[in-house]
């Protein structure tokens, strides 16, 4: 009777979400993180509208941001899960609503931000920093830049652009000169 009470704990304390094997070592936390920036960054069609972050918490990964493609977000997700080590996706990317005008808005936002002198330095590379993300009008700017002057021509260049209602500049400041 006791022998199996003992091995009846020893089976639960394994399934318990306290158990040590549910925290990864430091190294594999990297790594899942290192793997998981490498998989999103790699996406086909992921582009200068689209905005993927996301959050590592154990085997765990939760993904956030939007997408101009239904198929980019669930590209995604799958990209992720195979990642070894990984456990569970919380897919919360959000996709945003197909819209000719938002799309007109897209192309001559990328125009004004990317085509300013001040700002051509960011247009290099395969992934642009300055992410435009356009819904129903609004315009939220994310991503890095340089310096604070870089983050305001960004936003007066995005405000300047007909048909936008509101212009969120959420750009960071970044401490390194090297971009995606």
């Amino acid at each position: 009777m006791i022998k199996r009470y003992a091995i009846l704990l020893f089976a639960l304390s394994l399934s318990s979400p306290f158990a040590l094997s549910q925290q990864p070592s430091a190294d594999t936390a990297a790594r899942i993180t290192k793997e998981v920036r490498h998989e999103l960054l790699m996406l086909p069609y992921f582009s200068v509208f689209d905005n993927l972050a996301y959050k590592v918490d154990g085997y765990n990964v939760t993904l956030l941001g939007q997408v101009t493609r239904p198929t980019l977000k669930s590209d995604a997700e799958n990209v992720v899960k195979r990642i070894e080590g990984v456990e569970h996706v919380d897919n919360q990317i959000e996709v945003l609503p197909a819209s000719p005008a938002d799309d007109r808005i897209r192309r001559q936002l990328y125009g004004a931000i990317y085509g300013d002198p001040m700002l051509q330095k960011y247009a290099m590379g395969v992934q642009q920093p300055i992410r435009i993300i356009v819904r129903n009008g609004n315009v939220t700017l994310e991503g890095t830049v340089d310096n604070e002057a870089d983050k305001n021509v960004a936003n007066i260049r995005a405000s300047s652009v007909p048909g936008t209602f509101k212009v969120t500049n959420n750009l960071q400041i970044s401490n390194t000169q090297a971009h995606l």
